[in-house]
């Protein structure tokens, strides 16, 4: 089996199944399956071949499905990337993949329509076409001819660019049977049925809204319910009015949906699970969702993208008594381990790093062997996420390794800020770390060392990076100091800079 297999075989065996809801159209498989035929075959004649990259840079609407199975029934590597990311991040990711064709969305044309300088590049968009970029509903015109994909389940079939340390984000190069992994994984762990109805607001170009939500969706035929955005008040009245079933969150989107005053006026009953990753819900938090939800039924789901993702879940049973901790076993599919510098495993209450192994693990960094070999070692993904195990065999994650911060699910890569932020002429040395934050779990924090004051750092600081990266990885808090720490060596303390924060909000 392959994904575009999958859609296919749902198009016989469901034809007349509503398959993709927007907020205007409702889509059966039949005509998925003919639709992304037509748009296939229009992409050939475009000059599109099997292998070549195609970036996708749209919100949660059918033009992103149908583009994604489109390029993979023509055997080609698609690259869905967020929606928020800037022109010169766009620009790095259409270099580093070698990309040839780059779709977009009309409401995000501001950002992406620059682009079309890069002469390699075929552009389309939804809307009317502009300039070199052809209309995506050209794309639509014809009698769907039936193309079939033969990949085996080995075969490469897209790149997810998550940030990496050194401030470039890293591809990470997937293939068929690794999404199909994390998909049954889904399937079985949470009850994911042909009759299932998945609401999808967080961004279908992240790991787990793609890969765990939608491929388990299509892997046994559920309806997959789309939203372009996300507010407390829509997510609301779709559960309601489209009797959903699965709903996946950032744990801050359960948090001001519970603070909407008419929550206890609508019907969440048809709900089987509230599923959140990221970052977890402490106990407070869990009992506050809990009770304004009308629910027992939060799942945490623990995973990098790199592993799928896959990696361990915290269950309904067990927030009661466990909040904040990320499981006692590893999901279907997956193994996990604590280990320490050497590679052996640690004791009870003994910080180790997680390391995972599974087959829903990535086949590699793309065109970066170096790292691929340094994150996986003898099949097992090294996370970077330092836990321990308690005596019941709860993991609780401490700390990350490599200092991530996940702000309302959404990672951010300090030196990825850090090293915009050195470019000012004003700075002399920063550090950004993450500290916490009662809604988005964790929110950035630069400590800056100044050559001259500035009078507000916040005002002159968010000018500064607002075109250079994505707004959700712009420090929202700021703080001056006469040196950082460091140590003799002169590496950087960022504990102590947590520490400093926690002081002097206490």
């Amino acid at each position: 089996m392959n994904i575009s297999k999958l859609l296919s075989y749902q198009s016989r065996k469901f034809p007349n199944q509503e398959a993709i809801l927007t907020p205007t159209e409702r889509i059966t498989y039949q005509k998925w399956e003919e639709d992304v035929n037509i748009l296939a075959k229009n992409l050939q004649a475009l000059g599109f071949e099997a292998g070549d990259k195609f970036i996708i840079h749209m919100p949660n609407t059918k033009e992103f499905l149908y583009l994604y199975m489109a390029v993979i029934r023509l055997k080609g590597i698609v690259i869905p990337i967020n929606a928020k990311l800037t022109t010169n991040e766009m620009e790095y990711i259409i270099n580093h993949s070698d990309a040839k064709f780059f779709g977009t969305h009309e409401l995000l044309f501001d950002q992406s329509g620059p682009i079309e300088d890069i002469r390699h590049l075929t552009c389309i968009k939804t809307g009317e076409s502009v300039g070199k970029w052809i209309a995506f509903d050209e794309l639509l015109q014809g009698e769907p001819t039936v193309i079939e994909n033969d990949s085996t389940e080995d075969e490469e079939v897209s790149i997810l660019y998550t940030s990496g340390t050194t401030g470039n984000p890293k591809g990470v190069l997937f293939t068929h049977r690794n999404i199909l992994t994390v998909a049954t994984m889904i399937c079985i762990e949470m009850d994911v049925k042909q009759d299932s109805r998945i609401l999808h607001m967080m961004p279908l170009s992240h790991s787990a809204p793609l890969h765990l939500f939608m491929a388990a969706g299509l892997y046994v035929g559920a309806t997959h319910v789309l939203a372009p955005t996300f507010t407390p008040d829509l997510l609301l009245k779709t559960v309601e009015k489209e009797r959903i079933t699965h709903f996946f969150g950032a744990p801050v989107a359960y948090l001001l949906t519970a603070k909407q005053p008419d929550i206890n006026e609508c019907d969440l009953s048809s709900v089987k699970y509230w599923i959140y990753g990221g970052a977890p819900l402490g106990q407070q938090e869990v009992e506050f969702v809990k009770r304004r939800f009308s629910t027992e039924s939060l799942v945490c789901v623990y995973g990098l993208t790199e592993a799928g993702p896959n990696g361990t879940l915290l269950l309904p049973e067990d927030h009661e008594y466990k909040s904040g901790s990320i499981g006692k076993r590893a999901a279907l599919h997956c193994e996990i381990r604590l280990v320490n510098e050497e590679g052996q495993d640690v004791g009870i209450n003994e910080p180790g790093e997680i390391i995972l192994r599974g087959e829903g693990t990535m086949k590699g960094y793309y065109k970066d062997p170096k790292k691929t070999n340094e994150s996986i070692k003898d099949g097992w993904l090294y996370t970077g996420d330092i836990a321990t195990r308690d005596e019941e065999g709860f993991f609780w994650v401490i700390d990350r390794k490599k200092d991530i911060i996940i702000s309302g699910g959404v990672n951010i890569y300090p030196s990825e800020v850090e090293n915009v932020l050195m470019t000012h002429p004003q700075v002399e040395d920063v550090a950004v770390v993450g500290v916490p934050h009662s809604e988005w779990g964790e929110t950035a924090k630069a400590y800056v060392v100044l050559h001259e004051k500035i009078d507000s750092l916040e005002t002159e600081f968010r000018q500064f990076l607002e075109n250079q990266i994505a707004s959700y990885k712009i420090p929202y808090l700021y703080e001056e100091l006469e040196a950082l720490p460091r140590n003799a060596t002169g590496k950087l303390l960022k504990n102590q800079l947590r520490e400093l924060h926690q002081e002097r909000t206490v």
